[in-house]
């Protein structure tokens, strides 16, 4: 508790002394928020009996701006939770690659060039690719973190990215020198599989690739449609998991989204395979709706991994006050090879997803999400109300329902259904 309580005095004292420095700066802005957040499940499940987790998290982005050519960014967070999902420690994480969250972290920290038709990024930065909602199959330089399922959030890459655009085409290319995975579920809490409830665990820790990753695309803009293709080579950031028989349970930390039948004890070490990606996005607007399409096929030569297509299709349509989405994600497998993994990408697949939200006034808002896979055994749904009063305070309520078979992605996690409450004061 000493920790917490100093690594957040610490960052409140440099916010406040940065404000105070350059509030009279032109060339410097910034945005955050402090956030507190409960959430409260009805059920227990077989490895986790606590039902209500709390989090606290401040945030701060800097933005400098010397010259109109250049501008640098600086993001830092400061968390705290009640469910040992961040890491009690002093030190500041750069690399996103602990199991738990570090209770200050930056969250990016790089430098924007931009002359005439060229920019250039450099540093920890959030690099998104694709078009479509809910998966983006193309979207390789984007991990996430998982602690939450259902409720993930981007994690940044530290590595270059070149943009250069001339009229209307659009080149892309990104270098990445130090890999980021994804983090994924602690093995001693409710995302845990229930089918793996009943086996004890042994976290073997991590293998992470040392090589860098490239990724080029290239878009172009034709009267209404716009389309990209890409290339992607380098990892996953989504982890094979190889099993292996285990003697005494060791501190838990990781698990993989799919059954691994053994012995009542089993040792899981998280591998990430190499990757590359060949894909495509294209969007074209139409008097009733936006279409949309996008894919991308995945192949790798790393032993216990497949190779497969991941696909969506949706349509989007801006009426009134209402945005509404829906489509279908799938999947086809072409070389069948993995025994475990966790990858919620595919797992939203072969599914009919949605999403909706409507502008109730100025200060509310209502939204919807869904994806109901196409076999019936696993359904998962979310509702959003969300209200602000004044010009820093927001509050939001989110009812999560999800359902079905332990032997489906989605219905693996049907004791996880919850309802969340969130408290933000922004500045």
């Amino acid at each position: 508790m000493k920790v917490w309580c100093r690594a957040w005095l610490v960052f409140v004292a440099l916010f406040m002394a940065s404000r105070a420095a350059f509030v009279d700066a032109q060339t410097i802005t910034q945005r955050g928020f402090a956030e507190a957040a409960v959430a409260v499940f009805p059920e227990d499940t077989s490895t986790d009996r606590a039902n209500a987790v709390g989090d606290a998290l401040l945030r701060e982005d800097v933005f400098i701006k010397p010259t109109t050519w250049l501008q640098f960014a600086a993001g830092l967070d400061a968390r705290l939770n009640t469910h040992d999902q961040v890491r009690r420690s002093w030190r500041i994480d750069f690399a996103d690659r602990t199991p738990q969250r570090q209770a200050i972290s930056i969250r990016r920290l790089g430098a924007t060039l931009a002359r005439g038709p060229i920019t250039i990024d450099v540093g920890k930065q959030f690099i998104r690719w694709g078009k479509t909602d809910i998966v983006t199959p193309t979207d390789r330089f984007a991990p996430r973190d998982f602690l939450n399922v259902i409720n993930s959030e981007f994690l940044a890459v530290s590595g270059v990215r070149g943009v250069v655009q001339a009229g209307t085409h659009t080149l892309d290319l990104v270098w990445v020198p130090v890999f980021t995975p994804s983090r994924i579920p602690l093995l001693n809490q409710r995302w845990v599989p229930a089918a793996q409830g009943a086996v004890a665990f042994d976290d073997l820790g991590a293998v992470f690739p040392d090589g860098s990753q490239v990724g080029l695309r290239y878009s172009r803009i034709v009267a209404a449609l716009e389309y990209s293709v890409s290339v992607f080579n380098g990892f996953n950031h989504l982890p094979n998991i190889e099993a292996s028989p285990a003697f005494g349970a060791g501190p838990a930390a990781q698990v993989s989204a799919s059954s691994v039948a053994g012995p009542a004890s089993v040792g899981l070490r998280r591998v990430y395979p190499a990757m590359r990606s060949y894909g495509g996005d294209v969007a074209l607007p139409t008097r009733w709706f936006t279409m949309k399409g996008e894919a991308a096929y995945a192949t790798s030569g790393t032993p216990g991994t497949d190779d497969y297509v991941l696909y969506v299709i949706q349509l989007e349509r801006q009426s009134g006050e209402w945005q509404l989405v829906g489509g279908y994600a799938g999947e086809a497998v072409t070389v069948r090879r993995a025994q475990a993994t966790f990858a919620p990408d595919r797992g939203l697949t072969r599914a009919i997803v949605a999403r909706a939200a409507y502008t109730i006034g100025p200060n509310r808002s209502v939204g919807f999400e869904g994806a109901v896979r196409q076999n019936g055994r696993g359904v998962y749904s979310k509702v959003e109300y969300s209200q602000a009063r004044g010009q820093h305070w927001r509050t939001t309520v989110t009812g999560i329902l999800i359902g079905g078979q332990s032997d489906d992605f989605l219905g693996q996690y049907n004791r996880n259904s919850h309802i969340a409450a969130t408290l933000r004061y922004s500045f």
